[in-house]
């Protein structure tokens, strides 16, 4: 896509002190005693930080709308109304044991570009469009990313509203209890280009002392939901060779992930993230365990040797355990690559400042890599500490940040005009 030159306004910075303060003072919405944020999807502390930022926009003079899903969108005017907006922007709901930064940064970064325009009293061509997505997480309602995926057209507004928590809440109810089920329909918005910013939730930037990273595209993903059937027997009186136990089972396929994993390279991983014993009891070998998988690589033919490896090695344990071991695929997102005209105006904006970076690709699913099928789309990364992320020890410095801002504002301004 066509970029503007940015010569009156390359010496624009955004104020890191400022998104600083606004990062930490939204980390009480949710904060948690060890200094980190648990702040699920429509949750009642999301819809605080909601208000929140609705208030924090409209102080600065932007339009808020909200669509069905409850997606906030924050319009700044454009010289040209008739263009598609330069949106930006990312997710403010975090992990049950989630940090101050991952997604948060985006959306707030978002916010301090529209207030350092508004204080050089600069205007651009096309308009600017703050988003803060709904349940990109995916930690309440599954599966993450709904709400751009549903603007990309992966999923309908129905389809979505239905979906239900643990507790059996669907993310309608959720939606009516915070009181942010929008009047927009999903998708109406039309965006001309899309950049999030966010920290890279991986250890590559910080060990290679590099404070941007340009991101060209993001791994595929595929998620499954698995069940083992097993036999639930006295655990006093059940010789070790008759037992059908599930949990061992589990913990034998848990260790075939691993080993399947690592024999695709350095790029493929896979992950166990959740296991429960159904009907567990102390003195009852357990009969029953469901679990959950995750599995990425940024090539689809891996994911899909993977795959094909994971179901040998489930049907081989299952029938040697005397065992019913199923997985079923609940969600996959092929590898995205982003538009090269934006990636380009993202490391132009980055070598402008003097600021070191490198390409990359995304470990992690955002919301940019649904939304790269609809809209010219790219990412920044700036490094946390040790690469930690959905923990509550998410780290990141002040000037990484400031200098995340920087970029996606210069990036800004050499799209918008």
């Amino acid at each position: 896509m066509s970029q503007t030159s940015p010569s009156s306004t390359h010496n624009l910075r955004a104020d890191g002190a400022r998104l600083w303060a606004t990062i930490h003072e939204t980390a009480r919405f949710g904060g948690t005693p060890k200094g980190g944020i648990n702040r699920l999807t429509l949750s009642a502390e999301d819809g605080q930080v909601r208000d929140w930022f609705r208030e924090a926009c409209e102080a600065a003079g932007l339009t808020v709308g909200v669509d069905a899903l409850g997606t906030q969108y924050a319009l700044r005017p454009g010289q040209d109304m008739s263009l598609p907006p330069v949106a930006f922007g990312s997710h403010l709901d975090t992990q049950p044991t989630g940090g101050k930064f991952d997604g948060v940064l985006g959306v707030l970064a978002g916010l301090e570009v529209m207030r350092t325009l508004n204080d050089a009293g600069i205007g651009t061509r096309a308009p600017l469009l703050l988003v803060n997505w709904t349940n990109e997480e995916g930690s309440r309602f599954a599966p993450a990313m709904m709400a751009s995926a549903a603007y990309a057209g992966d999923f309908t507004t129905d389809e979505i509203l239905a979906k239900r928590d643990a507790a059996g809440t669907t993310v309608a109810e959720a939606l009516d209890a915070i009181g942010y089920r929008g009047g927009e329909a999903v998708g109406e918005r039309a965006i001309g280009a899309f950049v999030e910013l966010h920290i890279e939730q991986g250890p590559i930037l910080e060990a290679e002392g590099k404070t941007i990273g340009v991101v060209e595209g993001g791994q595929g993903i595929a998620w499954f939901d698995g069940r083992i059937e097993g036999f639930e027997s006295h655990a006093g009186t059940t010789p070790m060779p008759r037992r059908r136990d599930a949990l061992l089972g589990l913990s034998e396929f848990a260790l075939a992930v691993e080993r399947i994993a690592l024999a695709h390279g350095p790029s493929a991983v896979a992950t166990i993230g959740e296991a429960t014993i159904l009907a567990p009891s102390r003195n009852v070998v357990p009969g029953q365990v469901a679990f959950t998988l995750d599995m990425r690589d940024p090539r689809s033919a891996t994911l899909d040797a993977m795959e094909a490896e994971l179901r040998e090695a489930a049907a081989e344990i299952g029938g040697r355990r005397r065992m019913t071991l199923a997985l079923s695929r609940i969600w996959r997102k092929e590898p995205v690559p982003f538009d090269a005209g934006v990636v380009a105006a993202v490391e132009a904006a980055a070598e402008g400042l003097g600021l070191s970076r490198r390409r990359i690709v995304s470990g992690a699913g955002h919301d940019a890599c649904n939304l790269a099928g609809r809209v010219p789309t790219a990412m920044i990364f700036v490094p946390c500490k040790d690469g930690v992320s959905h923990n509550e020890s998410e780290s990141a410095t002040q000037g990484d940040c400031a200098a995340g801002a920087d970029v996606l504002l210069q990036t800004v301004l050499r799209l918008a005009g």
